[in-house]
């Protein structure tokens, strides 16, 4: 395998020495450390907020240093070590999953927001600095690691088990029928849709002047404060957006486009244009979810955090729903050649009359 084509290695292993570097500085009193105890306002919600850095750095410099020496082994070994996998593994899921906190899928939402703010300023006192400080930062820089051990673990796991790097495919394996697919993606879906409606309907509620799940003292304080419903409100039809687009993983139109379309009616929908952003929710919903069950649960104050707690079911349901779509709609590897086209590409402008054929056959078996 050339370096090329196993980057993520090589990212992994420069990445854990990054760390562990800062580690051996925060170790040794340097300043930065991104989990150090300040103001309400600026700390954030990840498990390792006000951890004592005399325990935290020594652990990130030794598990910098061994994420240095098992991203070498998976780069050179041509066998598969079970401890290699585990460690990948072990390093990708806690820090793409349980040291962030709901800042990763909040800036996600409010991107439109953020990019308005570049241009034109931040509204009122505060500037991006208020945003995108250190303690916040720093947790992106963690979850961009996990992913950057995510792809090297996958890779190595594929190399060893003598499948295609690029699709994970086996000589002479078979593959899952998209029609079981397509099962696992409805019962998906439906899990996905459902498991927000709690948090949209506490949102919705307060917007509208209900306290539900929350004191009265607390809704008045919302609305005293600028925005905040709206805030609330807008995260809420978001879900409920994210919701319908997420019903296209099994429906005819997120595999070709609508007539509604009429530039793009009847091609063929990329599956990139689904499985790029549903994955990425799907991976950012669960610390936020995670992060709301390590929060205190108050009786008169449930609907502050209880609702988002169903965000790591949302998350695991989005992320089988896409998974299950990728598969089913994949084409033929363009390094090994295995697979076979489900939904076969059209040379030129294809004929609507067939295309909407089969959208109907595509939204029968949906149904």
């Amino acid at each position: 395998m050339t370096s090329m084509r196993n980057w993520p290695g090589y990212a992994a292993a420069a990445w854990s020495l990054t760390y562990a570097m800062l580690g051996l500085h925060w170790w040794a009193g340097g300043a930065g450390f991104p989990f150090a105890t300040v103001h309400e306002d600026r700390r954030s919600g990840s498990v390792l907020e006000g951890a004592p850095v005399e325990v935290v750095a020594p652990v990130m410099t030794i598990w910098g240093l061994l994420g240095v020496l098992a991203a070498v082994a998976m780069i050179r070994s041509p066998r598969r070590h079970a401890a290699l996998l585990f460690f990948g593994g072990t390093t990708a899921v806690t820090l793409a999953l349980v040291l962030p906190d709901y800042f990763l899928i909040a800036v996600l939402a409010l991107a439109p927001v953020l990019l308005v703010f570049v241009f034109t300023g931040v509204p009122g006192p505060q500037d991006l600095g208020d945003i995108l400080y250190w303690h916040r930062g720093s947790l992106v820089i963690l979850f961009i690691g996990g992913v950057i051990w995510a792809l090297a673990t996958l890779i190595y796991h594929r190399r060893t088990r003598a499948a295609c790097v690029r699709c994970g495919r086996r000589p002479g394996a078979g593959e899952t029928p998209p029609a079981r697919l397509l099962r696992w993606g409805r019962w998906a879906v439906l899990v996905a849709v459902l498991a927000p409606v709690p948090y949209e309907v506490t949102r919705i509620a307060w917007f509208l002047g209900h306290p539900t799940g929350i004191s009265t003292e607390f809704l008045r304080m919302m609305q005293d404060t600028d925005g905040m419903l709206t805030v609330g409100l807008g995260f809420a039809v978001a879900s409920m957006l994210g919701g319908v687009l997420t019903h296209g993983l099994v429906a005819s139109w997120g595999e070709r486009y609508p007539r509604w379309i009429w530039w793009r009616a009847g091609r063929r929908v990329p599956v990139a244009l689904a499985v790029v952003p549903g994955g990425l929710v799907a991976v950012l919903l669960i610390p936020a979810g995670f992060m709301a069950l390590r929060m205190a649960l108050q009786d008169d104050m449930w609907g502050t955090n209880a609702p988002s707690v169903l965000w790591m079911v949302w998350g695991t349901a989005l992320g089988v729903a896409v998974g299950a779509y990728y598969l089913r709609r994949r084409l033929p590897c363009r390094r090994c050649g295995q697979g076979s086209a489900v939904v076969p590409e059209t040379a030129g402008r294809p004929d609507r009359a067939a295309a909407r054929a089969s959208d109907r056959s595509v939204l029968g078996e949906a149904c």
